[in-house]
């Protein structure tokens, strides 16, 4: 197939908007690195994320990885369950996570994981602003 000049000035700033924000789609995860400053901010009233990779390991294992900031009292959504299990890394505030009814407040450096199918969610319980990091392992089969 041949593009010409046209055709590649339309095509080249979603490309360019795909490989900024880290997104490979579902194909086979590159070796790269991620720049902070570089993730588009997707905003949501106090709450914003940045998303970092989603696709596959070279198995075809899928992985995914989002950074979130919740304001003062914030959740990113209610409490759920799905087939993928989760990391969730603390990088800034204090965070009560619940998993299966259970509640613990983490601070920054604290980790929890969550494994397949248990309720959970998080908040934001801090004066300050909270950061996290999630590592989505797994299908995507939400229930």
């Amino acid at each position: 197939m041949d593009f010409s000049r046209r055709d590649l000035h339309l095509i080249l700033p979603g490309l360019l908007a795909a490989a900024a924000s880290g997104q490979t789609g579902s194909g086979v995860l590159p070796s790269r690195t991620f720049r902070h400053e570089d993730l588009p901010v997707k905003t949501n009233g106090d709450n914003a994320g940045r998303a970092i990779l989603n696709g596959q390991t070279h198995t075809g294992y899928p992985v995914e990885l989002h950074e979130t900031e919740l304001g003062p009292g914030k959740a990113p959504h209610p409490p759920h369950h799905h087939a993928h299990e989760e990391v969730i890394m603390i990088g800034e505030g204090t965070m009560e996570v619940t998993i299966s009814g259970k509640s613990s407040t983490l601070g920054p450096g604290s980790v929890a994981w969550v494994a397949s199918n248990e309720e959970h969610g998080w908040r934001n319980v801090g004066t300050t602003r909270a950061s996290y990091f999630v590592l989505a392992l797994g299908r995507e089969n939400s229930r």
